[in-house]
């Protein structure tokens, strides 16, 4: 939903930011667009640690607000730990290119242990006001919080592993036909690998689509073969696909992907327009979707020996990704290359966020 500001003064406004981003910036600026004095979110990045790249993020942020639908205005808020305005260079550089674009500064404010500066008028400053919801929607933890792995006891973790050796082992045997006369294949892992029948449907069960996750993704809950079964989907390319293109655009677009594979393993070129999504092109995908689709992969990423790990890592990379969370993304690629540093999936996710690169969704209006 778009949040409408009405701040009585920049104090004010100031308590609104946490609930409007989601998290607490630290070591951070922060642009927030706006058009006709609304605004329906803001735009991060950290704070440059060399003067030679205030240019360069100043461009990058201005390049950012210019791209949300119909900005007309920005603020911009300076988060650090000095008792003084810092980085009164990049706030200049971000008005050059406002300017230059048509953008009219509405504020431009320090912030550092609840208190705010103002570098317009150094003569204003005070207390940031305490938000009325805080309680219940104002989070205090900072843009990292939120990315780590849900923990999983090792007694589950144990079972989970188990399962997996198993699936994979008669997965192998019934898909390559090459079981041996005296071989017994487990009869949980041959039911759970019944579900690759009709895969999307499997990836389907996952998630509602509200984004609760239901029985089979709950860390307590979960059946062991089906979360081992799921682990094994993500650590393979093309079913991992699969599993995305479900969670972001449904049965129906779970079913396109498969059939794309398949031919493309025939020969056939994939469609553009079945993996534009991946980039972040196309309609605006479900947040809860979305969200529900991200606790599962960490819940299977917790689960997973480590070898398993990156498929799932991966997956709840682009995921967060696409949830506008590039902090979260960057670090679980960096958890799955520390197992594998040539993880395909990884090194694309992380290549787009240290070039900036955002979904272009993101720029678009959330309906409703």
């Amino acid at each position: 939903m778009t949040t409408i500001i009405k701040a009585r003064d920049a104090a004010d406004f100031l308590s609104l930011v946490p609930r409007l981003l989601g998290y607490e910036p630290r070591r951070s600026v922060v642009l927030i667009p706006f058009s006709v004095g609304r605004t329906g979110g803001g735009l991060r990045v950290d704070l440059p640690t060399d003067t030679a790249d205030t240019d360069a993020v100043a461009s990058t942020l201005i390049g950012f607000a210019c791209r949300v639908e119909h900005t007309d205005a920005y603020a911009v808020l300076v988060y650090d730990d000095a008792d003084t305005p810092t980085h009164a260079e990049l706030v200049g550089a971000l008005e050059v290119r406002a300017q230059a674009c048509g953008l009219r500064r509405i504020d431009a404010l320090h912030i550092s242990a609840g208190r705010w500066r103002s570098y317009l008028d150094p003569a204003l400053g005070g207390t940031i006001a305490v938000d009325p919801d805080a309680g219940t929607h104002g989070p205090a933890a900072d843009q990292g919080a939120g990315a780590s792995l849900p923990h999983v006891d090792l007694a589950r973790s144990e079972r989970v592993g188990r399962a997996l050796t198993e699936c994979a082992r008669a997965l192998e045997w019934v898909l390559n036909g090459s079981r041996p006369a005296d071989a017994r294949i487990h009869p949980g892992a041959l039911v759970a690998s019944l579900a690759l029948e009709d895969l999307p449907a499997f990836f389907e069960t996952w998630i509602t689509p509200h984004g609760a996750v239901p029985p089979p993704g709950d860390a307590e809950r979960a059946d062991a073969q089906d979360l081992a079964l799921l682990i094994w989907c993500l650590a393979r390319p093309a079913l991992r696909d699969i599993a995305l293109a479900t969670w972001v655009r449904g049965v129906n677009g779970g079913d396109a992907a498969l059939v794309a594979q398949q031919e493309w393993e025939a020969g056939v070129a994939y469609p553009d327009e079945l993996g534009a999504w991946m980039m972040g092109e196309g309609a605006r995908p479900d947040v809860d979707r979305l969200t529900g689709a991200l606790q599962v992969c960490r819940l299977a990423a917790a689960s997973a020996p480590a070898a398993y790990r990156p498929g799932a890592l991966a997956a709840g990379a682009w995921l967060s990704w696409a949830l506008g969370r590039s902090t979260h993304a960057a670090r679980y690629c960096e958890q799955a290359l520390a197992i594998d540093a040539e993880h395909g999936l990884s090194l694309i996710v992380l290549s787009m966020v240290d070039a900036g690169h955002l979904p272009d969704w993101a720029f678009r209006a959330q309906p409703g």
